[in-house]
Formats: structure tokens, C-alpha cells, sequence
């Protein structure tokens, strides 16, 4: 059993975070932070916990040591802050942005600024486990990966990996929700005036394009389009692109499986019937899986490639859940067999 403190336990990452790991058996949260809802309980802000938890949220100066130290701030804070917090866990997990990037260059090209903590930028493994895991099981600072770089990775890492795509620009069209917004005030989605509606908030310079970059083979050319919809929960990204001349559906095919087959959290989902025949993120909510489908269009070699999943599950807590069974030895889906709903 290893003991878990959460710095940032009431937003959205940090809150997902403390409700993986309620139901996980070899984890024990014994304190969460909120400068916000110091002295309430966490089902003040997270009702599924009512009755699960006797937890109360403590301002961050009360913080005291654990096993694993889960750093859930806004974008900038943990890298800023880093020196505070690296004494109170000899593992820390850090779900922000901060020290995904090692290429301080690549950082100022996609954030705006110089990185808070470049120091501290090469200690940290890139925690996507489907990508690291090996480094993932030696590391004792995993930084997470991003949610909408996530989905493009994983749809994308196959079909890069073995050499079936034009040298040429790719593109990738994103449709989030809400709780994927980030810093982003204008993915707000609870304004009445906004229900239902489909806005483009992120036409160019998304900052997960910079993950893209940095950790899909060959370092491809990567731009990204974010769209907003009404959804609270969910990622669907469409990636275009083009194959190389006499590549097939079944060299596609064969590049999925050869990558995937064995992936306990990535499905193939290419159906010739029904209605679920693509990816969709409405039967992933809650769910650690990324389903991963694509459709070649043989007249012209594009194929389009999408991807679906739950951007607090998968994009953020679930593979940081799935990361620490990775690196305390668990089998790796401990935490995360929920199959998600349907209807």
C-alpha cells in the first residue's frame, strides 16, 4: 500500500486522480490540498465521493510526506514551484504541462515563454505508457501527457512507426469538452448561450502539438485545429494524411496490430456494420481505453485516422493510475477495469 497525497485535489485532473485511486487497492490518498475548500470535505466538490471518503481538503503549507506526490495545478505553477514540493514523495506525478517538453526551444515556440524550471526538464519521464513503458517502470518523476496529444499519439504512432505516410504535413482535427480546456476560458461550456453550439477555440498553435513533435516517431510535421463542443467529458480526433504509393488497407492493418494487439487499453474499432462503426468518445467516458480506427480512401492514398477517449481518464488520472502500476510492479490495469456505459 502506498500513500498518496494530491496538491490540487479540486480541480478537474486532481479530482479525477482522487476518484481512480479510491477504488484502486494498492493506493491509500491520505491527504488532499485546496486553497479554495480548505476544511470541507471532498464531496463538497466531487459528490460520487460522498460516503466513500472522510477525507477534507488541507491548504498546501500543511502538506506532509508520502509515497507518491500527485501534482494537479494550473499550467506553470509546478514547474515554479518545483523546489517546495520535490522533498515530500520520492515519487511525483506531475499532471500538468509543465515537464512534458525537454526541448526548452520547443517549449518557448508553443507556450509563450521561457521554461520555469529547465533544470529539472530531463529528470522527468514522459509518462504515456503505451510509448515509455519501460522508462516508465525506472522513473520517479513521471510527468503525464497531454489529453488531445494523447488521442493524435496513439491514433498516429503505427502508421508513423512503420514508415507508411508521405513525408508531407499532417493535420489533425480535434473536438473536446469542457473539462479539456485547461487554461482555456473560452471552452466554457456551461453558459446557456453556448449550449449545443460547435466553436473553433484553437485554430492554430494548439500547445499539445508540441508533444506531437517531440514524441511521434520521425518527428513529423505536426499542426493541430482544437473545436470545441457541448460535451463536458470526451476527445474525437481526425488526423488526415496521406500513404505512401502501393501501401494498403492490409499494411495498415498490419501496422495497428503489430503495435496494438497485445495494448490492454487500445482498441481497433473499424466495423463494416452497425452503428459503431468508428471511434466514439460517448462509450469511453469513465474508461482508461483510447479506441483507435482509420479509413483509407485507396483512389487518392488518404487515409484519415481517428482516435476517441475520456480526457480525464485516459488523457489525464487514468494513465497516470496506469503509469504508477508501471512503476511499483502492479499488474498494469489494477484501478482501471471499468468498461464504461451503454446506452
Amino acid at each position: 500500500m502506498k500513500t498518496v497525497a494530491i496538491v490540487g485535489a479540486s480541480g478537474y485532473a486532481g479530482g479525477e486522480f482522487l476518484r481512480l485511486a479510491m477504488g484502486h487497492p494498492h493506493l491509500q490518498v491520505t491527504q488532499v490540498t485546496s486553497r479554495r475548500y480548505a476544511g470541507d470535505p471532498v464531496g463538497l466538490v466531487n459528490p460520487t465521493l460522498r460516503g466513500r471518503s472522510q477525507l477534507k481538503f488541507i491548504p498546501p503549507d500543511s502538506l506532509e510526506a508520502a509515497d507518491v506526490l500527485v501534482l494537479g495545478l494550473p499550467h506553470g505553477m509546478a514547474a515554479r514551484e518545483f523546489e517546495r514540493y520535490r522533498g515530500f514523495a520520492p515519487v511525483i506525478v506531475d499532471l500538468s504541462a509543465d515537464f512534458r517538453i525537454k526541448d526548452p526551444d520547443l517549449y518557448r515556440r508553443f507556450y509563450g515563454e521561457e521554461h520555469p524550471n529547465p533544470d529539472a526538464l530531463n529528470s522527468f519521464v514522459y509518462a504515456n505508457p503505451e510509448l515509455n513503458r519501460d522508462a516508465i517502470r525506472q522513473a520517479d518523476w513521471l510527468a503525464c501527457a497531454g489529453c488531445t496529444a494523447t488521442t493524435a499519439i496513439l491514433s498516429l504512432f503505427p502508421v508513423l512507426k512503420h514508415g507508411l505516410l508521405h513525408d508531407m504535413p499532417i493535420v489533425a482535427t480535434v473536438m473536446v469538452g469542457s473539462s479539456a480546456a485547461g487554461s482555456e476560458p473560452s471552452l466554457a461550456s456551461h453558459h446557456p448561450e453556448r449550449s449545443g453550439s460547435l466553436r473553433v477555440y484553437k485554430p492554430v498553435g494548439h500547445r499539445h502539438t508540441a508533444e506531437l513533435i517531440s514524441y511521434l516517431p520521425g518527428n513529423p510535421d505536426m499542426h493541430m485545429t482544437a473545436i470545441a463542443s457541448e460535451r463536458v467529458r470526451g476527445i474525437l480526433a481526425t488526423t488526415q494524411a496521406f500513404v505512401k504509393e502501393g501501401i494498403s488497407e492490409r499494411d495498415l492493418w498490419g501496422a495497428y496490430r503489430g503495435e496494438y494487439g497485445n495494448e490492454p487499453f487500445i482498441r481497433l474499432v473499424k466495423q463494416k456494420k452497425g452503428v459503431h462503426r468508428y471511434p466514439d468518445p460517448k462509450i469511453l467516458e469513465g474508461t482508461n481505453y483510447c479506441d483507435v480506427g482509420f479509413e483509407l480512401e485507396p483512389d487518392t492514398g488518404r487515409v484519415v485516422v481517428m482516435g476517441a477517449l475520456d480526457n480525464l481518464v485516459k488523457g489525464t488520472a487514468g494513465h497516470a493510475i496506469q503509469a504508477l502500476n508501471l512503476r511499483f510492479g502492479w499488474e498494469e490495469t489494477t484501478g482501471l477495469e471499468f468498461l464504461g456505459l451503454h446506452p
